[in-house]
């Protein structure tokens, strides 16, 4: 049987809410209050199913009514900016990209290479500039015009500089995601562009 690597997309398809975030046994437990996905029928996730939430793919482990469940490692924890999750805090949420489906953002493959810091955060006319610092020796995967997920949210570069970035927001993506509640200083999860990843590697391979 073929296994089918899990995708999404960028686009976010709705937020949910933090109800607890806690420590088990075995892992953490992600608790979230999430109407629009945890339903019944088509349109509501099932246990086994892949997620991004705020960009980091997750596997939902329990559903009861409007609540979903997800079984969360230390590690992932430690990478993300989950660590900064609270009750309350709004994250982004995206199930897996269907066979067939329309693919609207860029591949996104919900492995978090690391989190940035805002830096700038502030409204230019009627859209807002954000300006994020990733990771030492991220800047070898940002181009102009090419693509990064901010929290999940599939956005296209706008200004490079080292290891910062710009992008801008538009009001549609404010009010669809939790990108509008953020602010200066925060940590968001960053995830480069996946061709960009695969050249570097080819070339490596080619000058070794």
């Amino acid at each position: 049987m073929t296994t089918i690597a899990t995708m999404f997309t960028g686009l976010v398809e709705t937020t949910g809410t933090v109800a607890a975030f806690t420590r088990g046994a075995a892992a953490w437990r992600l608790e979230l209050a999430a109407p629009a996905l945890a339903g019944a029928g088509p349109a509501g996730v099932a246990l086994g199913d892949s997620v991004a939430v705020n960009g980091c793919c997750l596997t939902v482990a329990a559903r009861e009514g409007e609540r979903i469940f997800f079984d969360v490692l230390e590690e992932t924890r430690r990478l993300t900016n989950f660590s900064a999750l609270a009750p309350g805090a709004a994250v982004n949420l995206e199930r897996a990209l269907a066979a067939g489906a329309r693919l609207g953002g860029h591949f996104v493959t919900g492995h978090i290479d690391g989190t940035g810091a805002v830096e700038v955060f502030e409204p230019r006319g009627k859209d807002h500039y954000l300006r994020v610092r990733g990771p030492a020796g991220c800047g070898r995967w940002l181009v102009v015009k090419g693509s990064v997920a901010v929290d999940g949210v599939s956005l296209t570069v706008a200004e490079v500089a080292g290891d910062t970035f710009a992008v801008w927001l538009i009001p549609h993506t404010l009010g669809a995601t939790n990108l509008g509640g953020r602010r200066v200083g925060e940590a968001v999860n960053l995830e480069f562009d996946l061709l960009a990843k695969h050249v570097e590697k080819l070339l490596a391979s080619r000058a070794g």
